[in-house]
C-alpha cells in the first residue's frame, strides 16, 4: 500500500517524498528522459543544465541491444549490469526514476530495472518539469558515482518476443494494449519512423500513453481501473503491452501492475518490429 495515499500506485512517489530523501545515501535517482524528434527537447542537454542532486543519466538509446536493428530493445543482462553498475547503482538500492514531463519515459527504465532484478524501483510523479515549477532544488554539478556491482537476473517471462506476439495475435492468447496515439493506432496518422505501415495488430485495444496521467501526475487507482474498462480491457485476463518502440508501453505496464495485475508482458519489439515486416497482419480503424 502506498504510504502516502492508499488510492495511489505503490510504484509512484511524490516530489515531497523524494525531496525529504535527497540526502539519503540509500536512494539512487535516475534521469530517464528521452524524447521524440517532434518534441524538440534534448534530454542530455537538459540533464547537464539541471538535474536532481546526485542523479545519473540513463541513456535509453545506448543502454539497449546494439546488435538489433530495432530501437530500445533490452540489452543482455551482462551489458545492463555493467552500464547500471557504472552509475553507482546496485540491484538492492531504492531507485527513483524520473523524466521531463512526468509519466512519459521513466516507466520504461522502471520496467527495465525490475526485469533485470531490482525490486525497490519507483517513478517520480510530475517529473522534472513539475519539480522545477515548484521551485525545488536542482543542480548542474555532474555526479561522480563510485561503481557498484549490479547483479542482473533477467525475468524473461516479462518480455514478449516476436514469435510469441504472432501466437498471441493469431490465437487471441492475451489482450493487446497499444500505447501509441489514436491516429497511429487507427492508421489515420503516419508512423514517425520510415518504412512502417500504420494501423495496429488485429484484436488490439487503443490506450494512448497520455490517458494514464494528468499534468504529468499518475492517475489514482480508481481512475486507472476506469481507463482500462473504458478501453475494453478485462483485468482478470492476460495483457500484452505494446507501443512504437517499447518505451511508452511501459506506462500501461506500470498502470497494470499498480492495480495488482500480474499476468502482463511487454512486447519489446513493438510496432517498430511488427509494422516494418511484410509478413504481419495489420488492421486499421478504431477497433
Amino acid at each position: 500500500m502506498n504510504v502516502e495515499n492508499a488510492n495511489r500506485s505503490d510504484f509512484v512517489v511524490s516530489a515531497d517524498w523524494l525531496e525529504q530523501r535527497l540526502s539519503d545515501p540509500a536512494v539512487r535517482i535516475v534521469d530517464a528522459s528521452w524524447y521524440l524528434p517532434a518534441q524538440n527537447r534534448d534530454p542530455k542537454a537538459e540533464y547537464a543544465a539541471a538535474h536532481f542532486p546526485g542523479a545519473v543519466f540513463f541513456d535509453q538509446d545506448a543502454i539497449a541491444d546494439q546488435t538489433s536493428v530495432l530501437p530500445h530493445t533490452l540489452p543482455s543482462p551482462e551489458a545492463f549490469a555493467k552500464a547500471v553498475g557504472a552509475m553507482g547503482i546496485g540491484e538492492n538500492d531504492v531507485i527513483v526514476v524520473y523524466d521531463g514531463p512526468g509519466i512519459f519515459t521513466a516507466p520504461r527504465v522502471w520496467w527495465m530495472l525490475r526485469v533485470m532484478g531490482a525490486r525497490n524501483v519507483f517513478v517520480l510523479d510530475g517529473g522534472m518539469d513539475g519539480w522545477k515549477a515548484e521551485g525545488r532544488p536542482v543542480t548542474a554539478q555532474l555526479p561522480n558515482p563510485e561503481p557498484r556491482v549490479f547483479k542482473a537476473s533477467i525475468d524473461r517471462r516479462a518480455v514478449t518476443s516476436f514469435e510469441r506476439m504472432k501466437d498471441v495475435v493469431e490465437n487471441r492468447l492475451a489482450q493487446i494494449a497499444d500505447a501509441r496515439s489514436a491516429g497511429r493506432f487507427s492508421g489515420e496518422e503516419p508512423e514517425p519512423r520510415a518504412g512502417m505501415r500504420s494501423g495496429h495488430m488485429p484484436g488490439a485495444r487503443s490506450l494512448p500513453s497520455g490517458v494514464f496521467s494528468e499534468g504529468g501526475k499518475f492517475k489514482d487507482l480508481d481512475q486507472l481501473s476506469r481507463t482500462f474498462a473504458d478501453a475494453g480491457i478485462d483485468l482478470s485476463k492476460p495483457v500484452v503491452t505494446t507501443c512504437g518502440s517499447g518505451v511508452t508501453a511501459a506506462i500501461i505496464t506500470l498502470a497494470l501492475q499498480s492495480l495488482g495485475h500480474k499476468d502482463n508482458t511487454l512486447y519489446d519489439g513493438s510496432w517498430s518490429e511488427w509494422g516494418s515486416r511484410p509478413d504481419t497482419p495489420v488492421a486499421t480503424g478504431k477497433e
